[in-house]
């Protein structure tokens, strides 16, 4: 019995570790980026629990999507069925991370600088995909959690930086008074990180040949430029106020 039971927790504890520490790395890579003023750590573990949090909105809205506007829509193509549902989804994941993102960091004082709007979007997101992501190992185990470390975790980090180097300048235009560019940036910041979030998923649900290679190359293109935009705003950082 006592051996049955360690068995279980190490094997737990694997899959947890499995689930969690590519979130954990990604945040470390983001929070390095961020040169000029380091972001306290009381505010980023906030940061992360708002974004586990936020899974459960999500669930929520996704389901009733699922179970009631779905079926009322009678959609019999299986294309415009998985654009329809990743389309949903970026709507709702997206809307969810950037509400409490918002609601969290924008009267904040230590939102300072422009690259900290991608430091909070990127925290709030993976604490959503650590928890997305647990959920996805426990449940299927160590063979799924090699895959989503490479593809949906980083995923989820992709569409946050562009969520947060717009809303970087949301942040920046609002302090000078900028309101029609504060609204131009917020705009840009929800819309973008929708439009990745459902053009990855659409590509994933389809599942043929050419939708499959079309997601391959998105990939691998999307991470090339996030992997730019990283750089160049941590380079480029200014101070808001």
């Amino acid at each position: 019995m006592i051996k049955g039971f360690h068995s279980n927790l190490v094997e737990t504890i694997i899959l947890l570790a499995a689930a969690v520490l590519p979130a954990v790395f990604l945040m470390k890579y983001i929070y390095g980026k961020d040169k000029a003023d380091k972001e306290p750590a009381g505010l980023l573990i906030r940061l992360v629990f708002l974004g586990v949090f936020s899974t459960l909105p999500a669930l929520i809205l996704e389901s009733m999507m699922e179970n009631y506007i779905l079926p009322a829509m009678r959609i019999r193509s299986e294309v415009f069925y998985a654009i329809f549902v990743a389309l949903e989804v970026g709507l709702i994941e997206e809307g969810c991370k950037m509400f409490f993102l918002h609601k969290a960091v924008w009267r904040n004082p230590n939102f300072n600088f422009r690259f900290d709007g991608i430091v909070y979007a990127v925290t709030v997101s993976l604490g959503f995909a650590a928890y997305e992501n647990i959920h996805y190992v426990m449940a299927y185990g160590l063979g799924v959690a090699a895959q989503r470390a490479l593809l949906a975790v980083p995923a989820h980090m992709a569409f946050a930086v562009f969520m947060g180097a717009f809303y970087g300048r949301a942040k920046m235009c609002d302090v000078y008074g900028m309101d029609d560019k504060r609204r131009e940036n917020m705009r840009l910041a929800y819309g973008t990180a929708v439009f990745l979030h459902a053009f990855y998923d659409a590509c994933a649900m389809i599942g043929s040949l050419a939708a499959s290679l079309l997601f391959m190359v998105f990939v691998a293109v999307m991470y090339r430029l996030v992997t730019r935009l990283i750089q160049n705003e941590s380079i480029t950082d200014q101070r808001i106020f």
